[in-house]
């Protein structure tokens, strides 16, 4: 069975809103095991049992959290360990133009760095799902579609 872990930081629960989307569309897939944590309750072994690894944050000053950002710093304990594991990003930010897509390419480019496969989206939200504010509905639906996409992909690789 496939695992796809998501992993969130969240101050005011909007990202926590989308990081559970994301697992409730990772799960209309069969064969697949989801599981969500708190960026604090992560471990470098949930990393490593995973297939699939989708980290979310709320946008600080145009990039990741701190909490998300340590939690990534201590991944270099774990380097190529990650390898071929498909990856994606998610943010939520209090304003239009305030480093939402850099948010979620400093969590992209970590992934690369550890060897992952980014998984993208080639009709529109390219660098994964984000938000303003409290996720609406049709913010749901881009996270719930972003966990589905993961969770194809990670099946399709385990074949």
């Amino acid at each position: 069975m496939a695992k796809i872990l998501v992993v969130y930081d969240s101050k005011t629960g909007n990202t926590e809103k989308m990081a559970s989307a994301i697992a409730r569309g990772a799960r209309q897939v069969r064969g697949v095991k989801v599981c969500v944590k708190k960026v604090e309750k992560a471990t470098l072994e949930d990393l490593q049992a995973s297939d699939g690894i989708i980290l979310g944050s709320p946008t600080y000053y145009g990039g990741m959290s701190g909490k998300l950002k340590e939690f990534i710093d201590k991944s270099v304990r774990i380097h190529g360990k990650l390898e071929g594991k498909v990856g994606a990003a998610f943010t939520s930010s209090g304003g239009t133009a305030s480093g939402a897509e850099t948010t979620m390419l400093s969590i992209l480019q970590v992934m690369l760095v550890h060897g992952m496969i980014v998984q993208g989206r080639s009709d529109d939200k390219h660098y994964g799902a984000a938000t303003v504010g409290t996720p609406h509905e049709k913010d749901i639906e881009i996270c719930k579609a972003l966990g589905k996409k993961v969770a194809n992909l990670v099946t399709r690789l385990e074949r």
